[in-house]
């Protein structure tokens, strides 16, 4: 993609999409605290704890947080180091969109794609639930740019096999959700598989299902062994919530970073099986 912005360098394109992408993580933040509460987006931000406006200087994504060392300005409260991660997470996503996109189009729709992802995990995460509204755009958003591959030249028989490949990572979560009677895994991320799965593509539906419960697990083991001893239960402190090793975690956003890991490295977990061994 770098090759195609003519007389720009790759390192000025490289900071202006991180650039881009810290600004959209800012307006990310106001999305995801506003969504379905009946909130405006195009109201003033403010404040959590006192409602005080935020000045100008208060908006610069990344440097505000930093520079005010996570409080408000006003009271002194703490700001949810989401917004900061959220912002941070955008940034090196677009990064990696434009590392990997090859037109302008696939740029666009990398992009998107990242954003839409990021709002899900971390409305996931806040509410344990994924919003019906959200899993419809990304079906859209990779219904479209199927149909994008089609008409550049992608065979009809390629895409049947990346749609038949969707639906049955869909029917596997369906599985695991219905021998668990919903325990497992949520209603939400059976939904989620099929535009993730037609993301990824055929070859890699596979891979993308496998390094999702990896990461799952990794991060499982990682609250445990960074877990500190409080009042005789092991318990990890995360932003603004107290982690157990008993606490619900939702799947969605490990089920999403296994997606954008597939996506962006194009690994495939047979090929890394048939390496090691």
């Amino acid at each position: 993609m770098i090759s195609l912005i003519a007389g720009m360098p790759a390192t000025w394109f490289c900071t202006m999409m991180f650039f881009y992408g810290l600004i959209i993580g800012s307006f990310l933040n106001v999305v995801i605290y506003r969504f379905h509460t009946g909130k405006s987006l195009s109201g003033h931000s403010h404040c959590l704890s006192c409602g005080t406006h935020l000045r100008w200087y208060e908006l610069v994504p990344l440097f505000s947080y930093v520079s005010l060392r996570g409080r408000c300005h006003s009271c002194g409260s703490l700001i949810p180091s989401r917004y900061f991660l959220v912002e941070l997470s955008t940034g090196l996503l677009f990064l990696l969109a434009a590392a990997k996109a090859v037109s302008l189009l696939e740029l666009l729709y990398l992009c998107t794609l990242v954003s839409l992802c990021v709002v899900v995990v971390v409305y996931d995460i806040r509410h344990f639930i994924i919003p019906d509204s959200l899993t419809l755009l990304l079906t859209l958003l990779a219904s479209v740019w199927t149909a994008v591959l089609f008409f550049s030249g992608t065979t009809a028989l390629a895409l049947a096999i990346n749609v038949a490949a969707a639906s049955g990572g869909t029917f596997f979560f369906y599985f695991l959700w219905r021998i668990s009677n919903g325990r497992w895994i949520g209603f939400g991320d059976v939904k989620l598989a099929f535009p993730l799965g037609l993301i990824v593509g055929a070859p890699l539906v596979f891979s993308m299902v496998v390094f999702s419960f990896w990461i799952g697990a990794a991060v499982s083991v990682g609250l445990v062994g960074l877990s500190k001893l409080q009042r005789g239960k092991l318990c990890l402190r995360l932003g603004m919530r107290n982690l157990t090793i008993k606490s619900v975690v939702p799947f969605a956003p490990f089920f999403i970073a296994g997606c954008l890991l597939t996506l962006f490295t194009q690994l495939d977990v047979l090929t890394l099986f048939t390496f090691i061994y």
